[in-house]
């Protein structure tokens, strides 16, 4: 007699939704099997170098490739002249801007694309590019866009100075892009005029590099015989890059193949179109070879697309007790060179309007201008949805702010001003519809797991001790983010809407491949996939093969960014999932001879109400689908889905930062850092504890030593790895995690997304510590990074800096 297992052996089995189970990528990346770009070798491959400015701005005078041609191994020598017959020397950016491929008569950041040069190999073109000749005649530059805006700065876009509108409305200033503004202005102002309490910052988020272990590159084959154009390619989005390049060549998307195959790593660097992508696609088309283009670390940091770079200025209204009555922001944002940034097109300033972040603020009003600079153009979503993480540090930074002017403490302050779980579904004084959240029992655990009372209790004892060298600093941070870019009544890229995709076929033998329209840069999501499918269709994970990255196998979709991988892709894997599991219940149906509403889903089975020794697999469902099923009913187990989310979903956190600061020398320690998430459903707690993990040390970058500067003539000062902070096992404190569980009531599986939660939380956190340990000597803001250098200066300012 066959023995029926366990509902615990079952579950181990099925290795599902809650399940720590292993990642499943992981043994090939430790193994040195991984498949990256640089990796493609095709027969016939030629290799692209590019020719770059060293001038932030200057007219190009002459170019002269006649030596470069000359050299031994040299097919061809792109510049904006070859180009333009087939008017691909300017190409569109996902902000609904222009940017020129090869630099059009003058170059505007330093860098910036000049020619490329197409060789055997990559040493023979990089000599090659050294003999490319190119006299510049060099223009005043500009880098600081409250100075672009001057009556009399330089023009950086010339070939739009005279147009009065933009892709985003009304321009005041031939630098000006846009002003985007949002909430009611009137009502704002009428409470900050009748308000007890005023507060007002001004605040930098410095321009950063998300840096990906990989650097960006393709390597483009066109097949002059069928037409057909294939492209391997660093892409977190690949059907966009499908659809742009299909505009771009006028080759139709059916003719055109984009792999995204293992990516280092991506965190919103490789969302957007890069002058090397088209020129190597041009330079296969017109060779009739494969051309790879890989660039180089420097040219990673100092021309892909940048993160932040925001000035803002935040005001919040309140009463004498701390409760706030309004929200003031304006921004200043520099774009760069070129409108580039990774945005919906609704939205140029992104979801920055999650400003009022985790309160009930009745009134609220932002206005975000775009400014063009003589930098590198871009502005991406370096670990968070788009612009998420500058509206979290700004709202962060005021509440501490109104604490420290009120002489409230910055846990009770939060406390007064929180969002109640009664009030969600929560519409917002800025228009978004925040969707589940219960914030004060996060904090609650947070201030007991470090024991804030003690914390506070031993900051006192030593600021009385006029002997201690170290200043003691608690920053916390209680944020909301909005992820999952996905309704496309709001967000779209290039019109198309940001839904996303499954398609699921399940074979005879009870096995199955899944396919999405997302691509993994790390996330785990042949693992996590797998598991969605194994809880809601019965199918074991381990005989489910995921995909991704191929646009001629995987159904459309809008990529991985934004956080949209669970909140969006997973929901059209949940509900693909439902799809084949009500066809199986009808097949099974059939099989046992009854009605299918007579029969319950059971982990991996179809039993029959109040008869559980009748049942049917999954597996034997799948076997005959192929070969018994209903009248009337097709063969086989597949099944697509499209999901056009209703609403975003808005993961939240309490975090608490602790940090010792040498007053003498501006040497900081985090003593320590606790992390509580809620992402709604959790999928795989061993894979979300990595995920903090990760976004954490980037957050711990960003705030204590990232930034790209330039100098007055637009020169990168950070262009290399031994400039730009990236944090070892070294320098990265010990981390502390938690979470509570809050699902989202319009999720399939109630689940919100939680990769950015930690970058966007952290950043703040380390912020409001490292204010906190200066706040009694009136500080009330420090912008970022907070280097040792630049937190001495901070002592040294107050005097405290002497023995």
């Amino acid at each position: 007699m066959e023995t029926i297992p366990t509902n615990e052996e079952r579950l181990a089995k099925l290795e599902g939704m809650g399940c720590s189970r292993k990642r499943y990528e992981d043994p090939r990346f430790i193994q040195g099997k991984g498949n990256y770009v640089d990796d493609v070798k095709m027969p016939g491959m030629l290799v692209g170098v590019m020719v770059r400015s060293p001038y932030a701005h200057a007219r190009i005078k002459s170019i002269d490739t006649s030596r470069a041609l000359a050299h031994p191994g040299v097919y061809a020598v792109l510049t904006a002249e070859d180009l333009k017959p087939l008017k691909l020397h300017w190409m569109p950016t996902l902000a609904g801007d222009v940017q020129a491929v090869l630099a059009d008569g003058k170059v505007s950041f330093q860098n910036q694309e000049v020619a490329f040069v197409v060789a055997e190999d990559r040493y023979i073109a990089a000599d090659a590019a050294e003999l490319v000749e190119v006299e510049y005649d060099e223009l005043p530059a500009v880098v600081d866009p409250m100075k672009a805006l001057f009556p009399d700065a330089p023009i950086i876009r010339e070939d739009i100075q005279d147009s009065k509108v933009g892709a985003h409305g009304v321009r005041t200033h031939p630098n000006h892009i846009f002003t985007w503004d949002i909430g009611d202005k009137d009502k704002t102002d009428r409470a900050f005029d009748n308000a007890e309490i005023t507060v007002k910052q001004d605040m930098i988020y410095q321009r950063v590099h998300p840096c990906p272990l990989e650097t960006c590159g393709c390597v483009a084959s066109y097949d002059k015989i069928r037409g057909d154009l294939t492209v391997y390619i660093t892409s977190q989005a690949p059907h966009v890059v499908r659809t742009v390049v299909g505009m771009l060549s006028s080759i139709p998307e059916s003719k055109i193949r984009i792999i995204s195959p293992d990516i280092g790593g991506g965190f919103g660097n490789k969302v957007g179109i890069y002058p090397g992508y088209v020129c190597a696609i041009v330079a296969s088309i017109v060779l009739g070879r494969p051309v790879k283009w890989i660039e180089s670390r420097t040219e990673n940091l100092t021309t892909t697309a940048f993160a932040r770079d925001y000035h803002m200025t935040g005001e919040l209204a309140a009463d004498k007790d701390g409760k706030i009555k309004a929200l003031r922001v304006h921004v200043t944002a520099d774009h760069g060179a070129f409108d580039a940034c990774a945005d919906p097109s609704k939205w140029p300033a992104g979801m920055f309007h999650v400003v009022t972040g985790s309160y009930d603020i009745p009134n609220a009003f932002v206005s975000v201008d775009g400014i063009y600079t003589n930098k590198c153009p871009g502005g991406v979503s370096y670990r968070c949805s788009f612009r998420v993480t500058e509206a979290v540090y700004l709202i962060e930074r005021m509440v501490d702010v109104l604490a420290q002017k009120l002489g409230i403490d910055k846990a009770e302050i939060r406390f007064r001003n929180f969002l109640r779980k009664d009030q969600f579904p929560y519409q917002s004084a800025l228009g978004l519809e925040f969707d589940s959240g219960d914030y004060e029992p996060a904090l609650r655990k947070g201030l007991a797991a470090i024991d804030y009372p003690a914390m506070r209790a031993e900051q006192a004892a030593m600021r009385a001790d006029p002997t201690s060298e170290t200043l003691m600093g608690i920053g916390i941070c209680t944020f909301t983010e909005i992820v999952g870019a996905g309704p496309s009544k709001s967000c779209d890229i290039l019109g198309i809407g940001m839904f996303d995709s499954c398609e699921i076929r399940v074979h005879p033998d009870g096995s199955a491949i899944a396919r999405m329209g997302t691509i993994s840069q790390g996330q785990g999501h042949q693992t996590t996939y797998a598991q969605i499918i194994a809880s809601e269709a019965g199918i074991p994970a381990s005989l489910i093969k995921v995909e991704e990255g191929d646009t001629s196998t995987a159904p459309y979709g809008l990529g991985t960014y934004g956080s949209r991988s669970t909140p969006v892709a997973g929901a059209a894997i949940a509900r693909a999932s439902h799809k084949i599991r009500e066809k199986a219940r009808k097949i099974a149906a059939h099989l046992l001879e009854v009605s299918p509403d007579d029969l319950e889903f059971d982990l991996d089975r179809f039993v029959v109400k109040g008869a559980p020794d009748q049942a049917k697999t999954m597996k034997e469902v799948a076997w005959a689908a192929y070969n018994n099923v209903p009248e009337g009913m097709e063969m086989g187990l597949e099944a697509v889905d499209y999901y056009d989310p209703p609403n975003f979903t808005y993961p939240f956190g309490a975090y608490l930062c602790v940090l010792d600061v040498n007053r003498f020398s501006g040497e900081t320690k985090v003593r320590r850092f606790y992390a509580l998430d809620d992402c709604g459903t959790r999928i795989n707690p061993m894979i979300i504890e990595g995920q903090i993990h990760g976004g954490l040390t980037e957050g711990f970058a960003v705030a204590m030593g990232q930034q790209l500067t330039y100098d007055e003539a637009g020169n990168v000062l950070g262009g290399t790895l031994m400039d730009y902070f990236l944090p070892t096992s070294m320098e990265t404190p010990h981390w502390e995690t938690d979470f509570t569980v809050t699902p989202s009531p319009h999720h399939p599986i109630g689940a919100k997304g939680v990769a950015e939660s930690p970058h966007v939380g952290s950043i703040p956190c380390f912020t409001a510590a490292m204010v906190d340990a200066f706040a009694h000597l009136g500080v009330t803001h420090m912008n970022m990074p907070h280097n040792s250098f630049r937190v001495w200066q901070q002592s040294h300012a107050l005097g405290i800096d002497q023995r």
